[in-house]
């Protein structure tokens, strides 16, 4: 059951970023004491970084050793590009917690064992997610989301088949809007498979996008708003991007 949409306002970035970090960790230190482990999806993007790098600081009681890891998106460079989201995150956290490596899923690189084969990246990381929630994709604890000016999550950009597909789990974009042009992303039925879907967007240029979201604008024009947790779907905001609401 979808739940309305909670909105956080916060006075800038670094406010939101913290308020996400502390609410994480409560709710993957929850996940971990209910089920024996937990999970969650990372976003790339200045507040997901920073969020990252907030982690890095303190993470409570937070088991990393408990803890599956994935990726909304990917852009499907070489392994070493620094565009990389998963480089990025290790960059400023998974490189210096206790992660296990065989709970961390990253998305294939273009350089990787698929080559240049975006297509069976895409079908890799839709098997990895299927055998990991035992035929289905996992009900991941928490979906960690940024947004673009036009209200775009993970790859998902506004009138295109990515943000359309409604069967398929992880699909390849090659022609983003936004460089690079080839990524690998989760689709909205996966992303909705999440207990906690989290946005983190700051600046006014996003406040159009941010009050289209919340209000339950078309996913077409506004992909940001078809994305929904089961149990909470929460909108860190700063005041800029809360402007227009």
């Amino acid at each position: 059951m979808t739940q309305t949409a909670q909105v956080e306002v916060f006075a800038d970035s670094a406010g939101l970023v913290e308020a996400a970090r502390a609410r994480l960790v409560d709710t993957l230190v929850a996940a971990q004491r209910d089920r024996g482990s937990a999970s969650v999806v990372l976003t790339g993007g200045s507040n997901g970084i920073a969020l990252l790098t907030a982690l890095r600081a303190d993470s409570g009681a937070l088991d990393w050793s408990a803890l599956d890891i994935y990726w909304g998106d990917e852009r499907f460079v070489a392994a070493a590009d620094d565009e990389r989201n998963a480089k990025q995150a290790f960059d400023a956290l998974l490189d210096h917690v206790p992660v296990d490596p065989a709970r961390v899923f990253e998305m294939a690189p273009s350089d990787g064992a698929f080559g240049d084969d975006i297509d069976a990246a895409a079908l890799a990381y839709a098997d990895t997610l299927f055998e990991q929630g035992d035929g289905a994709v996992p009900q991941f604890d928490v979906h960690l989301l940024g947004m673009g000016p036009e209200g775009h999550i993970n790859s998902l950009f506004p009138h295109t088949p990515a943000v359309a597909e409604t069967q398929k789990v992880v699909v390849s974009v090659s022609n983003s809007p936004k460089p690079p042009p080839q990524r690998i992303t989760l689709t909205l039925p996966a992303v909705n498979r999440s207990h906690h879907v989290w946005f983190l967007v700051a600046g006014e240029d996003k406040a159009q996008a941010a009050a289209a979201g919340i209000s339950g604008a078309d996913e077409a024009d506004w992909p940001c708003a078809g994305a929904h947790g089961r149990a909470s779907t929460v909108w860190f905001l700063d005041e800029g991007a809360a402007s227009a609401l």
